[in-house]
């Protein structure tokens, strides 16, 4: 049940995801992987992904070379734990915004002794072979992804101490909502979110977190955080691949005409 997502963040390398909004069969997560991406980002609060979807593709992505992570509603616990049992190998928890909500995240998706999640002792992580309970939730644990989301300038100021949160893998800045906070919308290389990426980068390296975006589009934009050391990375989403491709399609064909 090896974690694609998080063995490249260990080695140093790009962890490259796609939100997945619009696709939604099983073997969406094998054509994912052979796109090259290591992740899917299965989007449960800005769509109408069910619960049992998302878990359908988790499970088709599971000992697929790509992991499935679950971004739930605001602080929608019930839904994450569901989620996890159902497949996925990870939770983004967004809109966190100081340091008391990161630990009850931890709190509620880390087992035993680091939270209080509880456990179903079948689970298909482990294809439903009978563990005893203390070695299952270990080999979980060390294999689940908690993310959360900073997406304002409270979570920016407050990002050293959230920072610090045991249990915490990824710092994730979702670019758009926190331009949007700045009173600058869409403006992801205005000086003020440089300078707000620039900090949260640096908690994360103080605590051995990893650095994480979403909503910055181009090489050239990318590069700039790149070389901040963020490397945990929404490369892409299902809809806009699709008409970019779409486009260049149909607009290289019309051309010859």
């Amino acid at each position: 049940m090896a974690n694609v997502a998080l063995e490249k963040l260990k080695n140093g390398e790009l962890s490259l995801g796609i939100v997945l909004r619009q696709a939604r069969s099983v073997e969406t997560a094998k054509i994912m992987e052979a796109a090259g991406f290591d992740w899917l980002f299965l989007d449960l609060e800005h769509n109408s992904m069910s619960i049992e979807t998302a878990s359908e593709m988790s499970i088709a992505a599971l000992n697929s070379g790509i992991a499935s992570l679950v971004r739930v509603p605001e602080f929608q616990y019930s839904m994450a734990t569901r989620a996890l049992d159902g497949g996925a190998q990870g939770i983004i928890m967004p809109h966190v915004d100081n340091a008391a909500q990161a630990r009850e995240v931890v709190r509620q998706l880390r087992y035993p002794p680091v939270g209080r999640r509880s456990i179903s002792s079948v689970q298909v992580h482990v294809d439903f072979r009978p563990l005893p309970v203390g070695e299952l939730t270990r080999e979980l644990d060390k294999n689940f992804l908690v993310a959360i989301m900073i997406e304002t300038m409270e979570g920016v100021e407050n990002c050293e101490e959230i920072a610090a949160v045991e249990g915490i893998d990824v710092i994730m800045i979702g670019a758009n909502d926190l331009c949007l906070d700045l009173g600058i919308p869409g403006d992801v290389m205005n000086r003020r979110t440089v300078e707000a990426f620039e900090r949260v980068a640096a908690a994360c390296k103080r605590s051995g977190r990893y650095a994480g975006l979403g909503g910055v589009r181009t090489p050239e934009d990318l590069n700039v955080y790149f070389k901040m050391g963020y490397r945990f990375i929404l490369a892409a989403n299902d809809v806009t691949l699709l008409i970019d491709s779409g486009r260049r399609r149909t607009q290289a064909l019309r051309a010859l005409i």
